[in-house]
């Protein structure tokens, strides 16, 4: 049962306050349609509108996105086309109104599409704890979590020409992902000379397929080293109401292939 909101005017102010068990709440899009699920127990929430963690700067190669930057101004930025897709593959206008970046990165799977092509760029998080700021990796993040009351301020990763995602879904527009595939990869020569590569809705969490990068570097760029690499990748994929854990094993190989070869 939902008891309290508390809406601090700072990051400092907004990290105190998760405090025993509180959550933070950025736009709500995923936690409170739950919220009404639960009818034991306090659900304390922490908002983080008035917190100041949105904007977007660009500065060279180097983009900062506030950790309370909304999906739908990450669309807008035409600086940021080349996220373009992963964002409007994500849920509908409306929503994307809403839903944050922070948010984004901790919803489980099958959503959060956009953690998928953050991992993909190896973005990194500026954390605020109890022992003030740090940074962070967002793939340790991903695997291991955060520390009880710690708060994500920002997010940082370097832009890239040569990044590549793609979503299989029941339905073109919002739907959740079935199979969700983020690459950054450099080819020279035909010849891959870097990769790096992020999965989505085929484990519990988002992942990145090192097995698959391996593979793949310093190969051609073609099918039959693609299928190679997805029998690398270390997937452990489920049932859920989109799909079953057998379909998307399955088609998983089909959709790696698309992704980097667009066939």
């Amino acid at each position: 049962m939902l008891t309290s909101v508390r809406v601090p005017e700072s990051a400092e102010e907004a990290r105190a306050a998760l405090q025993d068990g509180a959550l933070p709440l950025g736009g709500g899009t995923h936690l409170l349609a739950r919220a009404a699920d639960r009818a034991d127990g306090d659900l304390r929430l922490v908002s983080l509108r008035k917190a100041g963690l949105g904007g977007i700067d660009v500065e060279g190669d180097a983009v900062t996105l506030g950790a309370a930057t909304t999906l739908a101004e990450i669309e807008d930025d035409d600086r940021l086309g080349y996220l373009a897709g992963c964002v409007r593959s994500i849920a509908s206008p409306p929503v994307r109104g809403l839903a944050t970046v922070a948010g984004n990165l901790f919803v489980p799977q099958p959503y959060g599409d956009l953690a998928v092509a953050l991992l993909a760029l190896d973005a990194e998080l500026d954390v605020l704890g109890a022992d003030g700021a740090r940074g962070e990796s967002l793939e340790r993040v991903i695997e291991g979590g955060l520390r009880p009351g710690d708060l994500v301020t920002r997010v940082r990763f370097t832009a890239t020409d040569t990044f590549r995602f793609y979503k299989a879904s029941r339905r073109r527009l919002n739907s959740a992902s079935i199979v969700t595939v983020a690459a950054r990869i450099a080819v020279r020569d035909g010849l891959v000379e870097d990769v790096r590569l992020a999965l989505g809705g085929v484990a519990r969490r988002v992942v990145r397929a090192a097995g698959a990068e391996r593979v793949l570097r310093g190969a051609p760029l073609n099918a039959e080293v693609v299928a190679r690499a997805a029998d690398a990748a270390d997937i452990d994929p489920f049932d859920d109401a989109y799909a079953s854990a057998w379909y998307r094993a399955r088609v998983f190989p089909v959709h790696l292939r698309r992704a980097l070869l667009g066939a």
